[in-house]
């Protein structure tokens, strides 16, 4: 039963069947309740409650409503109002009743189009409410029309449903097929080849009737677990055009569709020649009976093949109903064919066919056929060799996806059944020939028993006739000698040859179709660029006409060439490894264990599928083993250039889920294991905000944590939460995409906080997953700390304080032009903004001069020409484009220069490591781990550590021993023992002035005035304080000189970050101390561990 709210259920005569409610108007006037209440049939009906008043207003109906009580309700088909300020929530007007629910909501109920791509054939893409939409506060004075409301108000809403309407409208024409026509005949003609007339005989001969049984059911054993893969990918959602590449493709991705896809195409063209010649031999052998050469035997079969190809190709091209017309004729032809062979072995065999070895059913030449055979050189697997192919075919429906009326359908009903009716006919014909011929026979009828001759067991002895010269000299006719037997045993032999016929024009036929189809399909996902130019389909079913053409010229090629004996061990092998990758992607997808992997034909098994898959892979091997080496390279070549070109695809493959599930299983795992020290690495949040906004901030971490360690790039959004969140939602994609695009290997993370501090509070306790929790906060220097407003410098102080807290290593960057560039990305899109609109409006030009005459126009172009548009000149050695000029504002080259400079190889120099104080290791660490990376190579570590003036060489003795046990190499190493020393006096002058603004000098006051300005001020710098510390002051700027000395010309210096003890320094007095140790230098690193080892010298 259905339920429909449109209008149309007001009207008895239209059914309803699209939408899932009915709805029955109730008038709320007194005449239309007595109406109500008079009518006396049994209440059919169901009634939806979300309130006394829904109950009243709302009933909803399975039977024809009255026409009378919708007279007042519509008007030519609309509503009766159709006033433009209607309220979409108005609940007291008759639109209200058309809702779903019958109360106001923006809630749609689930339909199918809002689970469609964008793009979809089968119908229009519709956004449902968003969440915010349905969460958020009404906005007041929506004015919308009724029908509008009607649509909202049950996610009836399509934007573009002219378009829809048009899109069905272009529908109109297009053949589509049913599971019988489209899937069932293609695979019955595919499967059955010429393999059942001319070799299926010389099978049971050689293998005798109980292994020749079981090399059928083998094969349909491998075909069968293939179809059954083939059933529950294919219902496993909408499957389009593509047949085993679309499945292979979106369940493995395009590394494995892409490979598979090409080869499959390929495999399909060349079995178009396979077919042909198959037919043009046939055809040949014919015209020699009658002695009616054209040529010589190799140029009739080219003659005739390529005829053949050439009226098999405008049957394709004239369009898939005459193709599929012409498919169910062969399939007639071929029935027939086979029926006259099982007539043909119950009707009284002559002479003639006696002395040729059939002598109709018998018990003895079952008997003495029933055990195996083998001649010289043949075998068992030899035999299921030649045989396997005759059992392939099976996909040949499945090529056809896009042009069937339900592939979820129609494939799996279709290929199974087809299977099994192949099967039982060929078990049938193997059986049957086997107890009706016999193995060897002469062909002559004078071959009869002498009486008194021994038969020694012999069948055809038995039966009156002597073929025992055929043990020592060969015979022409039997089940070994002759591939006309079917012939012989049938009704009317011309049947057969009809059936041969057939047989190979269908198949033919059919990969002629399989193989443009698959290839277009290919081409359309652009996964190989160059062959885009095959994706153009034509007409109302988008024929790929030029894949008709490719497909044409690589058959008659191979036609022309007349070597298919060579190539076919190899296609048979290119289709059997289709087959293996479609086991194994059913497989791959059921292991994955992914929520979207629900196929709706559940009789499978994943087991069974990869049992299938390594069953492909063995008869590959069995098949041609130098045929299955050939398959593979070119499969793991084609694997290898997919993976390398990264197609810009995303199909949801069990690929991405297993990655997943690996991933998952893989950190559940580690929290099992308990941190080690040799295990250590640096994991690390970056407060980048967005990432390309600090791109030198950004990539000094990644140079230590690339492939290493964790590396997370924050950004905290401080305002109004719903503000911030929307622009976070906005910009995650975006950010994420951006580090893949610069193949920076980090995470994106934002949170939306009331202020920054914590923002970053929530980042340092909430990221991560178990063991890769981050371990280190890097920051950049705050460089205008001076200017700032004081909450921003409590804020940056207090982050400092939270990492300590909370166990974390803190690092500090410095460089001397900053790192925020967002004014400069600023100016970029602006710029490129520009830049695409003079280029539009050029084209726009363009195209006005070709259409008119006018000068019009081309006053405008020379307007155009005026404005003052600058292009952008992008540098090679950096993401960021150099602006050269622009109008709209200026920008700081150095500071674009300055944010690549961790881009660039390092030159030949140094990287100073200060350890001053022992962290646990870290400051250690990360310069060492810098030099181990390609662009910091040339660098070698100078490590700097203070000690006593009068045990300078002991000291330094005892860092080098230290050093080699932790196995880090060292250029030098310096023992600084006037670290203590007072500074400079112009030294401390410099650091005087800078905290000059913000010392509050209480020494000078009388003690009132002095506690009144500690609390008005309580940020300021006391004397008490400094004096407190005022030797820690003294070697902050001690260290500068020191660092000045020493270290102006290195690379980097990675220095002991002071920590400054909570309730004791100040936040302005810090930042003074981070100022002047880190003055004037060269790029800085401030490093402070969490105080517990990273380093170790046990094994």
């Amino acid at each position: 039963m259905s339920l429909n709210n449109s209008s149309n259920i007001f009207l008895d005569s239209v059914p309803s069947n699209t939408n899932r409610f009915q709805v029955n108007v109730i008038n709320e006037n007194h005449e239309s309740s007595a109406a109500a209440n008079d009518n006396t049939d049994p209440p059919h009906y169901e009634e939806t409650s979300f309130g006394d008043e829904a109950q009243k207003r709302l009933r909803i109906s399975f039977r024809p409503g009255n026409q009378e009580c919708y007279d007042n309700f519509l008007q030519s088909g609309e509503t009766a109002k159709t006033d433009a300020s209607f309220h979409a929530y108005d609940s007291h007007t008759n639109t209200y009743y058309l809702q779903t629910f019958g109360h106001n909501t923006m809630d749609a109920v689930p339909k199918i189009e809002y689970y469609r791509n964008t793009g979809s054939i089968s119908g229009p893409k519709v956004n449902r409410p968003s969440l915010l939409e349905i969460h958020e506060q009404l906005a007041k004075n929506v004015a919308v029309t009724p029908s509008s409301a009607d649509r909202v108000a049950n996610g009836d809403g399509i934007p573009g449903d002219e378009q829809a309407e048009n899109k069905e409208d272009d529908q109109a024409g297009v053949v589509k097929f049913g599971w019988v026509k489209g899937v069932l005949v293609r695979c019955m003609l595919n499967i059955w080849g010429v393999m059942l007339f001319i070799r299926l005989s010389w099978i049971v001969g050689e293998a005798g009737i109980g292994l020749g049984v079981l090399i059928i059911l083998l094969s349909t054993m491998v075909t069968s677990i293939t179809g059954l893969s083939t059933s529950a990918i294919a219902t496993n959602g909408f499957v389009r055009g593509g047949g085993a590449y679309y499945l292979i493709s979106r369940s493995l991705g395009p590394e494995f569709g892409g490979s598979i896809g090409l080869i499959f195409a390929f495999a399909n063209a060349v079995a178009v020649a396979m077919y042909v010649v198959g037919f043009a031999e046939t055809v040949v052998d014919l015209l020699k009976e009658s002695d009616s050469m054209m040529v010589d035997p190799t140029n009739d079969i080219r003659i005739i093949g390529s005829i053949t190809v050439v009226i098999l190709l405008g049957i394709s091209v004239a369009g898939m109903e005459w193709e599929a017309k012409a498919q169910v004729i062969l399939l007639v032809i071929l029935l027939i064919a086979i029926a006259n062979f099982f007539i043909g072995t119950v009707i009284p065999s002559n002479n003639e066919k006696k002395s040729r070895g059939f002598f109709n059913y018998q018990a003895s030449i079952f008997a003495e056929n029933f055990g195996p055979r083998f001649t010289k050189g043949e075998g068992f697997f030899s035999v299921f060799a030649i045989f396997f192919p005759a059992a392939t075919g099976i996909l040949a429906g499945a090529n056809i996806s896009g042009d069937l009326e339900d592939p979820q359908d129609a494939i799996p009903r279709g290929t199974m059944l087809a299977i099994f009716i192949t099967t039982v006919a060929y078990l049938a014909v193997a059986i049957c020939v086997g107890a009706c011929v016999v193995r060897d026979a002469t062909g002559n009828m004078n071959d009869t028993i002498i009486s008194g001759m021994n038969c020694n067991g012999s069948a055809a002895c038995g039966l009156g006739y002597d073929f025992s010269r055929c043990r020592h000299e060969p015979c022409q006719y039997g089940l070994m000698n002759n591939f006309q037997v079917m012939s012989m045993v049938s009704g009317f032999g011309p049947l057969i040859t009809a059936g041969i016929f057939s047989a190979t024009l269908s198949s033919a036929l059919a990969s002629l179709v399989s193989a443009p189809k698959v290839f277009q399909a290919l081409c359309k996902d652009n996964i190989y660029k160059a062959l885009q130019f095959f994706a153009k389909g034509y007409g109302k079913n988008n024929e790929p006409l030029r894949g008709y053409i490719l497909t044409f010229l690589i058959a008659m090629a191979f036609i022309l060439i007349a070597e298919l004996n060579t190539i076919a061990p190899i296609i048979s092998n290119f289709f059997l490894a289709s087959y293996a990758l479609i086991n194994f992607s059913c497989f791959h997808a059921s292991y994955a264990k992914s929520p979207g992997w629900r196929p709706a034909y559940g009789i499978y098994n994943m087991w069974v599928s990869l049992f299938g898959a390594v069953l492909c892979c063995a008869v590959m091997f069995v098949i041609n083993w130098w045929a299955a080496v050939i398959t593979y390279v070119i499969e793991f070549f084609l694997y290898v250039y997919v993976t390398y070109k990264k197609p810009d695809v995303n199909w949801g493959s069990s690929t991405q889920a297993l990655s997943y599930v690996s991933a998952l299983d893989n950190a559940l795992e580690l929290t099992t294991v308990e941190d080690h020290v040799k295990n250590f690495r640096p994991q690390c949040i970056v407060l980048t905000g967005g990432p390309m906004t600090r791109p030198a901030l950004l990539d000094i971490t990644h140079a230590f944590t690339k492939n290493s360690g964790l590396c997370i790039c924050c950004e905290v959004f401080v305002g109004p939460r719903k503000l911030c969140v929307k622009e976070m939602n906005g910009g995650m994609a975006k950010k994420q995409a951006w580090l893949i695009k610069n193949k920076i290997k980090a995470f994106y993370a934002a949170v939306a906080a009331d202020c920054f501090r914590d923002g970053v509070r929530s980042l340092l306790q909430a990221s991560g997953l178990g063991r890769m929790k981050p371990n280190t906060l890097v920051i950049g220097y705050k460089k205008n700390w001076r200017k700032a407003p004081l909450t921003e410098i409590e804020n940056y102080v207090g982050i400092i304080h939270d990492a300590f807290d909370f166990e974390i290593g803190v690092v500090i960057v410095r460089i001397s032009q900053g790192f925020d560039i967002s004014q400069v990305l600023q100016v970029q899109e602006e710029l490129e903004r520009l830049e695409q609109e003079r280029l539009a409006l050029e084209a726009t030009i363009k195209d006005n001069e070709c259409e008119e005459e006018s000068g019009g126009i081309r006053g405008l172009f020379k307007k155009a020409g005026k404005l003052n548009i600058t292009k952008t000149t992008p540098k090679k050695d950096g993401s960021i484009n150099t602006i050269q000029s622009m109008h709209v504002g200026e920008f700081n080259q150095k500071l674009v220069e300055a944010s690549t400079q961790f881009k660039k190889k390092q030159e030949k120099g140094t990287i100073d490591v200060w350890w001053l104080f022992d962290d646990g290791g870290l400051t250690l660490l990360i310069p060492y781990i810098l030099t181990l990376r390609k662009k910091w190579k040339d660098c070698k570590l100078r490590i700097y550590v203070g000690g006593k003036i009068n045990r300078i060489e002991e000291e330094k003795i005892a860092m080098a021993s230290l050093l080699s046990k932790f196995r880090i190499k060292f250029a030098d190493i310096h023992i600084i023992g006037d670290i203590n020393i007072k500074p400079n006096k112009e030294s401390w002058k410099v650091f005087e002035e800078m905290i000059e603004p913000y010392r509050l000098h209480e020494s000078c006051k009388d003690l009132t005035t002095a506690e009144k300005l500690k609390r008005e001020t309580p940020w300021k710098i006391t004397d008490a304080e400094l004096e407190a510390v005022k030797e820690k002051s003294y070697r902050q700027v001690r260290l500068n000189e020191l660092l000045q000395e020493h270290s102006r010309a290195a690379n980097l210096i990675v220095l002991s970050l002071p920590v400054a003890r909570k309730g004791s320094i100040s936040d302005l007095l810090y930042m003074a101390w981070l100022e002047i140790l880190t003055k004037n230098l060269p790029p800085v690193l401030l490093v402070r561990g969490n105080h517990k080892n990273v380093l170790t010298f046990y094994s």
